[in-house]
């Protein structure tokens, strides 16, 4: 699946421009099921208040991203939740679906904060760091997923 651009609706907190700061810089995502749009807000802490409502704190199929640098690297660090408090289906079962929507996650964080990438072309060489967070150790687990130039909205 792609993204479709005018599904994915983006929103700037204050202190945050179109372009900087790059740390401190989180992504909070959500979506509606009912309607297949996103939405992205960028802020310097995540969006508690988006991730608040009571289908979402029973879904926790929100996203949270956030730049780190170091030792002079910039990366991507990206969460998931698979287990924990208020959460429908299993941890392998949700890991699945993680595992088949997080590049268009990625393309909607890429497209969405496009501004940011046009400044800092550097950007596109942060590794993305996804780490998924369960209740059990067995299911805790934190994969590399590339760089984010490999998520840039394209023709194809």
């Amino acid at each position: 699946m792609r993204l479709i651009p005018n599904k994915l609706h983006v929103k700037l907190s204050m202190n945050v421009t179109p372009t900087d700061p790059v740390v401190p810089r989180c992504y909070t995502l959500t979506h509606s099921d009912s309607t297949g749009d996103l939405f992205l807000t960028i802020a310097e802490s995540f969006d508690r208040r988006q991730i608040s409502g009571w289908y979402t704190r029973f879904m926790r199929d929100e996203v949270l991203a956030e730049w780190q640098i170091n030792q002079g690297s910039t990366s991507l660090l990206v969460h998931c939740q698979l287990s924990g408090g208020m959460i429908l289906g299993t941890a392998s079962w949700r890991y699945q679906i993680f595992q088949r929507e997080l590049p268009l996650v990625f393309e909607a964080f890429r497209y969405g904060d496009q501004k940011l990438f046009s400044v800092h072309p550097e950007l596109d060489q942060a590794q993305v760091m996804v780490k998924f967070h369960a209740t059990r150790l067995a299911d805790q687990r934190e994969e590399q997923w590339g760089k984010m130039r490999e998520y840039i909205l394209g023709d194809g």
